[in-house]
C-alpha cells in the first residue's frame, strides 16, 4: 500500500468480520482525521427497522460524525452489489468534491469490491433463458454446468440451485466460462487504501456472543415483533437472527435457544467473511488486541496510511 498524500480525499476502506469493532474504529478514525465521514458498506445496515438486529451505529455516534447509507432502504426493497454501488458511488463522489474523506466501512465483501474494483463483467439476467433453466432439475443444471464450465462447477456449491443457475446463466450468455470471467476480474489490481481489521478467533467469538446477548437487552424481540405482516424483501430476509426471533415469537424455541442459534449463525458468518477477505490481498491487515481501544487502532491506521 502506498502512503497517502496529505491532501488526498480518496476513500479509506475499512473491512472486517462482524463483531470485530469496525464501526467504533471508523468513528475514531474519522474524528482523528478531522475531515473523515462514514459511508456504510454493510448489506443489512442499509435497511430501516433492523437497527438492533444489524448492530447499526447508534444515534450518539452519528451525532459525532456524519454517517451515510444507514437505514436508507425500506424492508420491502431488494438490494444487490450493483444497486449498492450506485448509491455508494454517488455519496463518495459528493464527499470527495466537498473536501471530505469517505471512510467506507462494512463486512459485505462483494459490496466493498463493487467500489474498489468495480462490478464484475457479468451480464444481466435473461428472462427467456431463466425460464428454461428454472424448468430444469438441479441434477440437469449441474450436468450442464460441469459440461460448460468444469472448473467453475468444481468450485461451486452444487447443492445450491441459485449458485448453479447463475453460473450457468453467465456462461451461456457470455460464451465464456463463468470461472474464467471471475479469475480475470480478480486478477485486476486497482490501487486503494484498504484496512482489514481482525481479531484472534476466541476474542472475536466472545465479542459476538456478548453482542448477541446485548441485543436482547436492547429490545431485539420487540423490534422483530413490530415487523409482523410487513413486506420483507428476499435480501432483508437474510439478516441473521430474523428467522430465529420469529421462531421464538411463534413459541417454537426458548429465548436461550434463540440466543444460542443467533450466536452460532453469526460466528459462521464471521468465518465466511474471514475466508473472503483472505483473498483480498490489497487490504492491509491489523489484528486488534482484546483490550485495545478504537482510538489506539485509529492511531495505528494513520501510521500505516500517512507515515
Amino acid at each position: 500500500m502506498k502512503k497517502r498524500l496529505p491532501d488526498s480525499t480518496e476513500p479509506i476502506y475499512l473491512a472486517g468480520p462482524t463483531g470485530c469493532g469496525k464501526s467504533s474504529v471508523a468513528l475514531a478514525l474519522a474524528e482523528k482525521i478531522g475531515s473523515g465521514e462514514i459511508v456504510n458498506a454493510d448489506a443489512f445496515q442499509l435497511y430501516r427497522g433492523l437497527e438492533i438486529l444489524t448492530a447499526a451505529p447508534p444515534q450518539s455516534d452519528r451525532d459525532r460524525v456524519p454517517h451515510y447509507l444507514y437505514g436508507v432502504l425500506d424492508l420491502s426493497e431488494s438490494c444487490d452489489a450493483a444497486r449498492f454501488s450506485r448509491l455508494a458511488e454517488e455519496k463518495v463522489t459528493g464527499l470527495k468534491a466537498a473536501g471530505k474523506i469517505p471512510i467506507v466501512v462494512g463486512g459485505s465483501g462483494l459490496y466493498l469490491k463493487s467500489l474498489t474494483h468495480g462490478l464484475g463483467p457479468t451480464p444481466p439476467g435473461d428472462a427467456k433463458l431463466r425460464v428454461r433453466l428454472d424448468a430444469m432439475s438441479l441434477e440437469e443444471l449441474v450436468a450442464e454446468l460441469e459440461k460448460i464450465d468444469p472448473v467453475g462447477a468444481a468450485e461451486t456449491n452444487l447443492k445450491n440451485r441459485r449458485y448453479v443457475t447463475r453460473n450457468l446463466e453467465i456462461s451461456i450468455l457470455t460464451g465464456v466460462p463463468a470461472s474464467t470471467l471471475k479469475r480475470d476480474f480478480e486478477r485486476s489490481s486497482p490501487e486503494f487504501d484498504g484496512i482489514y481489521l481482525t481479531r484472534e478467533r476466541d476474542d472475536l467469538y466472545k465479542r459476538i456472543n456478548r453482542r448477541t446477548q446485548a441485543m436482547f437487552s436492547e429490545g431485539l424481540i420487540e423490534q422483530v415483533a413490530e415487523l409482523a405482516g410487513a413486506e420483507i424483501s428476499p435480501t432483508a430476509e437474510k439478516a441473521i437472527g430474523l428467522r430465529e426471533i420469529r421462531s421464538l415469537l411463534a413459541g417454537e424455541i426458548s429465548e436461550a435457544e434463540c440466543i444460542e442459534l443467533i450466536q452460532q449463525a453469526t460466528r459462521r458468518y464471521s468465518k465466511r467473511q474471514r475466508t473472503w477477505f483472505r483473498r483480498e490481498k490489497q487490504f492491509q491487515t491489523i489484528c486488534l488486541a482484546p483490550d485495545e481501544t478504537p482510538e489506539s487502532v485509529a492511531d495505528r491506521i494513520c501510521i500505516n496510511l500517512f507515515s
